[in-house]
């Protein structure tokens, strides 16, 4: 019996989360997805460094966090397994961690069993749901059986936001726009003690490269919205930024020789972590 029996993976259409594992040297990625990441790539030759440098910032972010007390964590747009995963990081520091991971993409449901093996002494869940409806994503059954959310949480939104775009029509730089709400409704129901973790694609240091790669990422049926600082700032409002605050993905905390050296134009992106009073 295949991996993928029962599941329809829609081989035929580029998928983000895909084109993602081939931009990290996976193999779980179909012709489609390859010709999409090619023309991504000829438009923005460094996005393989980007992909790296953000893999990079969510083991250091979560160590972190794990390091500083922190013992449950929810993924949300995990995407396609790539060791070592989120639940790796944390349990290696605390093998009684419990971590949930997030996502509507068939084929990272496929791949689900990898993602729940973890250490004997934590837990492990995947819940199938879409990060469009927060509310039914934090009702899911096994997000409930698994953590407490009256006890701190690790939310991690790790290159997905720029996944969800503002609504036809909404003012530039005024409103309550989607994503924010979307954040938003996540942040109210996490305990004091919780921790948000933001990395995001921005036009800021690239702008026609960024608009080039857009483009194809929409015409691919994804689409994809750049965020300046000041719009993904607006997603940590009311938590207490963590130092170094909202700057360039490879900025985050260098770890030094286990970090792939990425200039912030390569990154392309921000990161941050935030912490609810």
């Amino acid at each position: 019996m295949s991996l993928y029996d029962g599941v329809d993976l829609r081989l035929n259409v580029p998928h983000s989360a895909r084109m993602y594992d081939y931009y990290l040297g996976g193999f779980t990625n179909f012709a489609a997805d390859r010709e999409a990441a090619g023309q991504a790539l000829a438009a923005l030759p460094w996005l393989r460094s980007a992909a790296r440098a953000n893999r990079a910032f969510v083991h250091r972010s979560t160590r972190a966090l794990a390091e500083a007390g922190l013992d449950q964590f929810l993924d949300i747009g995990t995407g396609i397994p790539t060791s070592p995963n989120l639940h790796e990081i944390a349990q290696a520091v605390n093998p009684r961690a419990r971590i949930v991971y997030v996502d509507n993409d068939p084929i990272v449901l496929s791949h689900a069993r990898a993602l729940l093996t973890g250490a004997p002494g934590g837990r492990t869940a995947y819940v199938e749901a879409d990060l469009a409806d927060p509310a039914a994503l934090l009702a899911a059954p096994s997000l409930r059986g698994t953590l407490d959310l009256s006890r701190p949480v690790a939310l991690s939104l790790n290159a997905v936001l720029h996944f969800i775009p503002d609504g036809a029509g909404a003012p530039d730089g005024a409103g309550t726009r989607r994503a924010h709400a979307i954040v938003e409704h996540l942040k109210a129901a996490l305990a004091p003690g919780s921790a948000l973790v933001i990395s995001h694609v921005t036009a800021d240091f690239a702008p026609e490269e960024i608009a080039r790669v857009t483009g194809i990422y929409h015409s691919a049926g994804t689409p994809l919205q750049a965020r300046t600082h000041h719009e993904i700032t607006r997603f940590l409002a009311g938590w207490t930024v963590l130092a170094p605050g909202l700057v360039p993905v490879p900025r985050w905390r260098p770890a030094g020789s286990d970090d792939t050296v990425v200039t912030d134009i390569e990154a392309s992106g921000y990161a941050a972590v935030a912490v609810k009073p």
